[in-house]
């Protein structure tokens, strides 16, 4: 049961992060402001005193570079759920022997 909850999870945090990464440093949704200008990157830019800092976040290099990395965050999501019940037993500790012999006793 906790391997399942495990997976599931795990596919649910794929999911949640690559579809909000994915149209956050595009968009502007909910009132968030722009993605090169955020609280926090401002005051990180200014305590570290590197202006460049926030210019190269700001660019659409590092926009395009997070969204590709989102994009296989999103690819590995889809890739669970269609081998979830391998993931299952992988993390069940259930050996390969054992898994094939349930499969071939199920009844189609």
């Amino acid at each position: 049961m906790s391997a399942r909850l495990t997976v599931i999870f795990y596919i649910l945090l794929c999911l949640e992060a690559g579809i909000v990464l994915t149209f956050l440093p595009w968009a502007h949704p909910f009132g968030l402001s722009d993605w090169g200008d955020n609280y926090f990157l401002v005051t990180l830019a200014q305590k570290a005193g590197l202006p460049t800092l926030q210019r190269a976040v700001a660019s659409g290099w590092v926009r395009g570079a997070v969204t590709g990395v989102v994009l296989l965050n999103l690819g590995m999501a889809f890739w669970e759920l269609l081998n979830f019940r391998r993931t299952v037993r992988a993390l069940g500790g259930e050996d390969a022997a054992e898994a094939q012999a349930r499969d071939a006793a199920r009844p189609e």
